[in-house]
């Protein structure tokens, strides 16, 4: 068992990066409101543009496209929520994006995934064509899923949709600070960001909204950003997002060593436990995500277990914790109940070692052994 606490749960939160740390304190200093003309407010303005642009940056965005809200489920509800006659939304999306589907008024057209959870150009063709939409329609297609990782092939689906004049939002918020992402190469309408699931504070995120698309407001108020989202900017949790951003860009090579422990961290986990079925294996995912079901122990029991021998990984999303059930994802890809109850969700980042890897294959196999299903 290990000492010290080790945490596998990147997808639920990063930890928080020391630039972000050190953002945040030198704009709590700041008196000014950003809104303001005196120098003070100008000194808090100067700070939130220099969290855009670094944020552009790291999306190949334009600084004009960022528009700063509390995070991404404001960012998702905002897009979805903007006057759409019909929505395409596949069942694997994060639940802050199926929840403003329903709440939108839209008619909402369920997408069908394959058995890796991955939505295919071909399907999406065929269900555009069968649901004939009229007026505003918008697909909503996330880059990377919360639980398994799996990865969407966006910009296919992003052609299809064009074809077929309609908008697209994607959830990027797994794939940022995992993969490259390219907000002008997707060729998008609308992008969902967070700040803490790289390293920035929680409760600041942004919708990226392409130069000459319009959005009515979410919130209305005040001037700020560009008249787009009313209210005080939170200039603390904004300058920490930038500086995460920035923090990122920094440190890209640092997927493939991830990937790497990733990789071998399954490798381990089916050599102890042969029973155990690691989930969208073969497609292509994040490479700090892993989902894998342990037959015969709940997934409950299992994060429990590992919680108390100092491992933290999850059951799933962190937004649905506690919801008797089996994950919505998982049901959509068509996984077996008995399977799915018995999955969690390991999830590495930045500060991820061999060490706390080991540590974590040591409170499996006791967790595994105490079940009788060790090998």
């Amino acid at each position: 068992m290990t000492s010290q606490r080790v945490y596998l749960d990147y997808n639920a939160t990063a930890p928080l990066l020391p630039d972000a740390r050190a953002a945040m304190i030198a704009a709590l200093e700041l008196a000014g409101n950003a809104s303001s003309v005196h120098a003070d407010g100008r000194a808090a303005r100067a700070m939130i543009e220099k969290a855009r642009l670094q944020i552009a940056a790291l999306l190949n965005a334009q600084s004009s496209e960022v528009v700063f809200t509390s995070g991404a489920t404001e960012s998702n509800t905002w897009a979805l929520a903007s006057g759409w006659d019909t929505i395409f939304v596949a069942g694997v999306e994060h639940v802050s994006v199926l929840a403003a589907a329903e709440a939108s008024g839209a008619q909402v057209v369920k997408l069908a995934v394959d058995g890796a959870g991955r939505l295919t150009p071909e399907g999406l063709s065929v269900a555009i064509a069968n649901a004939g939409p009229s007026g505003r329609a918008l697909l909503s297609v996330q880059m990377a899923n919360n639980e398994t990782g799996v990865l969407q092939d966006v910009p296919a689906l992003t052609s299809v949709a064009r074809d077929a004049r309609i908008a697209v939002h994607t959830d990027a918020v797994q794939a940022c600070g995992r993969l490259a992402v390219d907000f002008t190469a997707l060729g998008v309408d609308f992008m969902s960001v967070s700040a803490h699931k790289m390293g920035g504070p929680k409760g600041a995120g942004a919708l990226i909204i392409r130069d000459g698309v319009s959005l009515k407001p979410l919130l209305a108020g005040g001037g700020q950003e560009r008249r787009r989202r009313g209210g005080t900017e939170n200039i603390a949790g904004i300058a920490g997002f930038g500086a995460a951003a920035d923090a990122v860009v920094r440190q890209a090579e640092r997927v493939t060593d991830l990937r790497a422990l990733r990789d071998g961290l399954e490798r381990h986990i089916l050599d102890m436990t042969p029973h155990a079925v690691v989930i969208s294996q073969a497609a292509d995912r994040l490479p700090n995500t892993t989902c894998v079901a342990l037959p015969g122990t709940h997934s409950e029991t299992l994060v429990i277990k590992l919680d108390l021998a100092g491992v933290s990984i999850s059951a799933g999303s962190a937004c649905s914790s506690g919801k008797v059930g089996a994950s919505h994802v998982l049901a959509a890809m068509q996984i077996p109940d008995q399977l799915a109850g018995c999955a969690v969700r390991i999830s590495i980042g930045a500060e991820t070692n061999g060490k706390d890897i080991a540590a974590f294959l040591d409170a499996w196999g006791h967790v595994a052994a105490r079940t009788g299903k060790a090998a």
